[in-house]
């Protein structure tokens, strides 16, 4: 069997048409493959979440990460560029979602495409996710330990963001939810009170919650790994999204 994949950094048409820089992968096959909008966490645009957007394609999927922080700090390593998005008080939301719009339209438009796309996002990139689900044409989410979906941010918290609970209504597809019940952002308690509104409002979702890990259980750089818990996020991702997409 042909194994080969083509990663590369492009450009794609971002909020307000501006022209941003991503982290392109995809199987150097016809197809058809479903499309993934990674969606970096707070750190940025960075190694680690270019290695997630590989191993997408590895696995059969066209990926793509629009890098969230072009404006603020472009061609910045990722700390730097990280720092000034925090210091600018983060992505605002209507930005966030412009940008990921423009990263499905990048992913539909290529012809190994079978029209379908999903997202997926940690820390900060969950939240975002789900506010993605929830605004645009998408055919599956995936939150791992977004902050803030529900609850509210402590004070002195670097961005400016509010919860999105009143946005359960506008899922536009289902919802997988990875967390660890070790996390305080989000803590269990904030888990469920966004699954109490999923059920409530009638919608397609599942969670799975981890013992002993908490935020970044994902991270293998980190000393917040849980090699246990992330594989087995991992396994279900893949079955999440090979159902929806």
């Amino acid at each position: 069997m042909y194994d080969a994949v083509l990663a590369e950094t492009v450009t794609v048409s971002g909020h307000g048409g501006d022209r941003i820089e991503a982290y392109s992968a995809r199987p150097m096959a016809a197809g058809p493959f479903g499309g993934v909008v990674v969606i970096h966490h707070m750190p940025g645009y960075d190694a680690p979440t270019k290695e997630i957007v590989r191993r997408f394609a590895a696995e059969g999927y066209a990926a793509v990460c629009p890098n969230l922080y072009s404006r603020e700090a472009p061609g910045a390593a990722p700390d730097d560029a990280a720092a000034a998005a925090r210091a600018a008080g983060g992505v605002p939301d209507e930005r966030l979602v412009g940008d990921v719009a423009g990263a499905a339209e990048y992913l539909r438009g290529l012809p190994s495409s079978n029209g379908k796309v999903g997202t997926i996002g940690y820390c900060s990139g969950g939240r975002q996710s789900f506010l993605a689900l929830a605004s645009l044409d998408l055919q599956a989410g995936v939150d791992c330990y977004g902050a803030f979906v529900t609850g509210t941010p402590p004070e002195g918290f670097p961005l400016q963001v509010s919860p999105l609970k009143d946005r359960v209504r506008d899922l536009r597809g289902p919802l997988l939810g990875l967390f660890g019940n070790d996390d305080q952002y989000p803590s269990p308690p904030h888990v469920d009170e966004l699954e109490e509104e999923l059920k409530a409002r009638g919608k397609a979702y599942e969670f799975h919650r981890y013992d002993d890990a908490g935020h970044a259980f994902f991270a293998v750089d980190r000393p917040s790994y849980r090699p246990q818990a992330a594989m087995d996020g991992w396994q279900k991702i893949f079955r999440f999204f090979g159902e929806h997409l």
